[in-house]
């Protein structure tokens, strides 16, 4: 199993930019794809985007151009930066990871961090 804990998240002015981190912690993560996710009030949670070991990245459609992961496989980490901040962004964003295949396939991600809440005002 992989242990994943969020940090970043907070209040956010529409418009502005945000940058969440997750720590990965496990036994031979680079064969792991890393994700981000998020949940809105009274919506169903949501794949963002994904990151391979090998750096290749994927991104869901409805976010792709705001958003960007990146992955230091050195550290352990993976980030993700959000820009053009808008009310729908508000959510829960979970760090998630999966046991190699395709990183955009969001279903079959199964190692989840505890959630960081992002609030756009």
């Amino acid at each position: 199993d992989v242990q994943l804990v969020e940090s970043g998240g907070g209040s956010v002015q529409a418009g502005g930019s945000l940058r969440l981190s997750c720590a990965a912690s496990g036994r031979a993560l680079r064969a792991y794809c890393l994700g981000w996710f998020r949940q809105g009030p009274g919506k169903e949670r949501e794949g963002l985007a994904g990151v391979s070991g090998g750096g290749i990245t994927i991104y869901d459609n409805s976010v792709r151009g705001r958003i960007s992961i990146s992955r230091d496989v050195g550290k352990n980490t993976v980030s993700l930066e959000m820009n053009s901040l808008k009310s729908d962004d508000t959510a829960i964003y979970y760090c998630a990871a999966k046991y190699g295949g395709n990183c955009g396939d969001w279903a079959q991600y199964n190692n989840w961090g505890q959630g960081t809440q992002v609030t756009v005002s």
